[in-house]
C-alpha cells in the first residue's frame, strides 16, 4: 500500500476529494508526504482556473554543473511532486526526474531543457529546467523567451563562469527578471561573497545578500535571512522541516552591515525606499520586501539568495523567493506583431486576462518527439485554448484541430480539458516549426509573436551510417532533430558527396550521432571537424555587368550596375541587399530576382568556396529590353556581376573565434598559457583563488580540436575549460594560404576525375 501512495503520488498531484483520506487514515503511514501533502494540498478546494498572482514561470539557468537539475529534483521533492529524491548521474539507476533521457543519466549533463510544475503555498509554478553546456545553447534561448523569470543558479566555488555571462546576455534580450542562488556552500573553497562581487564587477548587477550563510563547506549548518532576522535550520527527513531561531551571537553584527547595504542597493533602485532612505526613515520588513519584488521586476536589482541544493538547505525559502519576488504573468509586458501589410507592421500589447474575451495568441517554442508522435510546447499569451478547439498557424495559415491537450512533468504528462493565458502547455499532432504562432480566430491570422534568436552552427562534420541497411533509420533520425533543434542543420555536399551536419559543437554532434545509434538503432561515423569559415571583402569594388543572350525567339538581356562593398565588422555573418535604383531602367518586378542571384552566389567564395558574408549589394542602375528581360536575366546578370567582382575584388577569410575559459591549479598556470598562446590565443583576463587560476582567453576554433586532451595531459587531469562562440575575425595570413592550398587541391583532383570520366 505504501509502495503504490507513493509511485501514484510521484506522477500526478492529489485531488481535494483525497484530502480527508490521506490525512487521517494514511497519516502514520508516510510520514513525509503527509508533511508535504498538508502544507501544500490541504487549503479549500480551488476553482480550475487560477487567478494570475497565483502563477508563476520560472527558469532554472546557469553554467554547467553548477546545481541547476539537483535543484529542481529538490524543489519538486519538497513541493511534493516526487516521492523521493534521486541523483543527477543516476547511480542508484533511477537518475533525477528532469533528467529523462538515457544519455542525461550516462554523461550527468542535462542536453534537453524539460518542463514541469509544482505546486507551493497555493501558487501554481511552471518549471523550465535547462542545459549548462553552450552546445545546447539554444534550449536555453527558447525557455527565457518565454518565461517570466528565472532562477540564475551560481557555484559558490566557480561563480561567474563563461556560460553564466552567455546565460545573463539571454536574460537582457528577453528582459527576464532574476534571483540569484548561490548554491554548493558545502564545497571546499566556498565564497559566496566573492560570487556576488563578481555578480556586480563581471554582469553589471545591482546586486545585495538578502540570505547569508550560517557556516561554509563541512560547517554549512542553514541560511540567515537578512531582512526578517532570524535564522533558518533545515531538519526532519532530508531537510523538510524548516525551523526558525535567533540569528547567532557571532553573525548579528555581519547581519546588521548587510541589511544596512542591502537597503543601500535597494534605495538606488526603487525610488520609495530611496524616498525613505533619505528622509532616514526606517524601513519595515514589509517595506524592504515590496521594494525587493519592484526592483527585481523591475530589473534594476538582483535578490542574492544562498544554499546547497545537495544537502538539502535552501531550497524552501529560494521558493518562497519565487512566490514574493518574481513577477506573475500580467506584470510582464508581452507584446505581439499585427501585420497590416507585406511591408508594414505595428507592435501591440497583449492582454493576459484569464478569460474568454480575448482571441487566442500562443507561440510554440519547443518541439518534441514523443510516444504519440510531435510533441509541441506552447505558452499561451492571451486568450484560452480548450480541447477540441481549431486554431491556424499563423505562418503557415493551417487549420488545426487540438485533440490532445497536455501539462508535461518531465516525460510525463497529464491531460487538461483547457489552459489559459500565463499557462504552459502542450499539444500532439501539430505541424508547425519551433517559433510559429497561433490563433482561434482565423480574422486574426495577421498577428505573430516575435521569434526566438537561433545562434549560427559553429562547427561541421560530415556523418553516415555505418550500415547501408540504416539508411531509412538514419534520414528519420535526421529530419526529427533538425526539426527539434534550430541549431542542427543537415545538408547534402554535391562536391564531396557526404551529408554534412552542423552544430554548435563537437559534443553537440557528438549527442546526436549517439541517439541515432540508441533512438533508431543506425550506428553513425562522424568524420573531421569542419569549421565553417567565412569570405568577406576588404574593400568596395564596382561592377557594371551585361548579360546578353540570342539563341532564336525571346532571348535573355539585363544590364546591373553598382557597387558591391564590405559591411561593419559587427555585421560580418549577415548579407545586404540595397535597391537603389531611380526610374524604370530596371522595372522593380525583375528586382527579386537580382536579389536571388546575388544571395545564390554568395554561397560559395572565391578563395575556398566557404559562403561569403559581410557585403552589401548596392543596386544603383541597369538596362533593360522590352522583349528580352526577364527575371531570370536579371539572375543570371546578378551571378555574372558577382562573379566580376569575385576577380576584380579584395578578399579575406573570416573565422569563428572562441571565448575559452580555463580553470586549473596554480601550479599548472605557466604551462596552460603556454598551450594557449600556441594556438594562437589572446589572453584577456586572469583571476587567482585558493590555490586555482582562471584564464579567459579568445581563441580561433580551428587551433581548438584536441585541446581537451593537451590540457588534461598538461595539468596532470586536473585541468577543465568551457568554450563558447564570441565572434567572427580576419583569420591569420598561415590559415588563410593554408586553405586556399587545400581548395586548390580540391579542385584539380576534381578537374581529374572529370577528365578520367570524359575519356571512359
Amino acid at each position: 500500500m505504501k509502495h503504490t501512495l507513493l509511485c501514484w503520488h510521484s506522477r500526478i498531484p492529489f485531488h481535494h476529494k483525497w484530502h480527508k483520506l490521506f490525512s487521517t487514515k494514511y497519516k502514520n503511514l508516510v510520514p513525509s508526504l503527509h508533511a508535504n501533502w498538508t502544507r501544500n494540498y490541504a487549503a479549500e478546494p480551488k476553482s480550475d482556473v487560477l487567478p494570475l498572482e497565483l502563477i508563476r514561470n520560472i527558469g532554472i539557468s546557469a553554467h554547467v554543473d553548477s546545481g541547476k537539475t539537483t535543484l529542481t529534483e529538490r524543489i519538486l521533492f519538497y513541493t511534493g511532486r516526487l516521492a523521493a529524491m534521486h541523483e543527477v548521474k543516476g547511480k542508484d539507476g533511477v537518475g533525477a526526474k528532469m533528467d529523462s533521457m538515457e544519455l542525461e543519466r550516462e554523461r550527468g549533463i542535462t542536453i534537453q531543457s524539460a518542463a514541469t510544475y509544482t505546486s507551493w503555498k497555493n501558487h501554481n509554478i511552471n518549471i523550465i529546467d535547462t542545459p549548462g553546456h553552450v552546445d545546447f545553447t539554444v534550449e536555453v534561448e527558447r525557455a527565457l523567451r518565454v518565461l517570466d523569470g528565472a532562477v540564475l543558479v551560481l557555484c559558490s566555488v566557480g561563480g561567474v563562469q563563461s556560460q553564466t555571462l552567455t546565460v545573463n546576455r539571454q536574460m537582457k534580450r528577453y528582459n527576464v527578471p532574476c534571483i540569484a542562488f548561490i548554491n554548493k556552500l558545502d564545497r571546499q573553497g566556498a565564497d559566496p561573497y566573492r560570487v556576488v562581487r563578481q555578480l556586480r564587477s563581471k554582469l553589471g548587477h545591482n546586486a545585495a545578500f538578502i540570505q547569508l550563510p550560517i557556516g561554509l563547506e563541512g560547517e554549512c549548518k542553514g541560511v540567515i535571512d537578512v531582512v526578517a532576522r532570524k535564522a533558518l535550520y533545515f531538519e526532519g527527513q532530508q531537510g523538510s522541516e524548516v525551523v526558525e531561531g535567533e540569528v547567532p551571537a557571532d553573525m548579528v553584527e555581519e547581519v546588521e552591515e548587510r541589511r544596512h547595504e542591502l537597503i543601500e542597493h535597494l534605495s538606488n533602485a526603487d525610488d520609495i525606499l530611496g524616498e525613505m532612505f533619505l528622509e532616514e526613515k526606517t524601513p519595515t520588513i514589509e517595506d524592504i520586501q515590496a521594494a525587493i519584488r519592484r526592483a527585481t521586476i523591475a530589473k534594476s536589482f538582483t535578490p542574492v539568495m544562498v544554499g546547497t541544493a545537495l544537502k538539502n538547505k535552501g531550497v524552501q525559502p529560494l521558493l518562497d523567493g519565487v512566490l514574493s519576488y518574481l513577477p506573475q504573468p500580467d506584470q510582464v509586458v508581452n507584446h505581439g506583431i499585427k501585420n497590416i501589410s507585406d511591408t508594414q507592421s505595428e507592435t501591440v500589447v497583449l492582454d493576459p486576462a484569464r478569460n474568454n474575451n480575448q482571441f487566442l495568441l500562443a507561440l510554440a517554442f519547443k518541439l518534441e518527439a514523443g510516444k504519440f508522435g510531435q510533441l509541441t510546447y506552447m505558452r499561451i499569451y492571451q486568450g484560452c485554448l480548450k480541447k477540441g478547439d481549431s486554431i491556424y498557424n499563423t505562418r503557415t495559415r493551417k487549420r488545426i484541430r487540438v485533440a490532445r491537450l497536455v501539462r508535461m512533468h518531465s516525460d510525463e504528462m497529464e491531460t487538461i480539458d483547457e489552459a489559459y493565458a500565463g499557462d504552459i502547455c502542450a499539444l500532439f499532432g501539430i505541424d508547425c516549426a519551433s517559433g510559429d504562432t497561433f490563433v482561434t480566430d482565423k480574422d486574426k491570422i495577421n498577428y505573430s509573436m516575435e521569434s526566438i534568436h537561433v545562434p549560427l552552427p559553429v562547427i561541421s562534420k560530415s556523418i553516415k551510417p555505418v550500415d547501408k541497411k540504416s539508411a531509412d533509420n538514419f534520414s528519420k533520425g535526421l529530419n526529427r532533430f533538425t526539426r527539434e533543434d534550430p541549431t542542427f542543420t543537415v545538408y547534402f555536399d554535391a562536391e564531396s558527396r557526404e551529408t554534412i551536419a552542423c552544430g554548435m559543437g563537437e559534443l553537440h554532434l557528438e549527442v546526436y550521432a549517439q541517439r541515432l545509434e540508441r533512438e533508431y538503432f543506425c550506428k553513425c561515423i562522424l568524420g573531421k571537424p569542419k569549421v565553417a569559415f567565412r569570405e568577406s571583402l576588404l574593400s568596395p569594388v564596382q561592377f557594371n555587368y551585361l548579360h546578353k543572350r540570342q539563341s532564336g525567339g525571346a532571348g535573355q538581356y539585363g544590364r546591373v550596375i553598382g557597387q558591391l562593398e564590405p559591411m561593419p565588422m559587427e555585421q560580418c555573418t549577415e548579407l545586404e541587399f540595397s535597391d537603389e535604383t531611380i526610374g524604370t531602367n530596371i522595372p522593380k518586378v525583375f528586382v527579386p530576382g537580382i536579389k536571388k542571384g546575388f544571395q545564390q552566389q554568395c554561397e560559395k567564395g572565391p578563395l575556398t568556396g566557404h559562403k561569403v558574408t559581410g557585403v552589401r549589394f548596392r543596386l544603383q542602375d541597369g538596362a533593360n529590353h522590352a522583349v528580352d528581360s526577364s527575371e531570370y536575366a536579371f539572375q543570371l546578370a546578378a551571378e555574372g556581376a558577382m562573379e566580376d567582382c569575385y576577380e576584380f575584388g579584395q578578399w579575406h577569410i573570416l573565422e569563428p573565434v572562441m571565448s575559452v575559459e580555463v580553470n586549473a591549479p596554480l601550479e599548472f598556470q605557466g604551462q596552460v598559457m603556454a598551450g594557449l598562446n600556441k594556438r594562437n590565443g589572446v589572453i584577456i583576463n586572469q583571476d587567482s583563488h585558493e590555490g586555482w587560476f582562471t584564464i579567459e582567453s579568445e581563441v580561433p576554433l580551428n587551433a581548438m580540436f584536441g585541446y581537451s586532451t593537451d590540457l588534461r595531459s598538461s595539468t596532470q587531469g586536473k585541468g577543465e575549460y568551457s568554450m563558447e562562440y564570441s565572434r567572427y575575425c580576419p583569420a591569420l595570413p598561415a590559415t588563410q594560404a593554408e586553405l586556399m592550398e587545400q581548395y586548390a587541391q580540391l579542385n584539380s583532383e576534381a578537374e581529374k576525375n572529370k577528365k578520367k570520366k570524359g575519356k571512359n
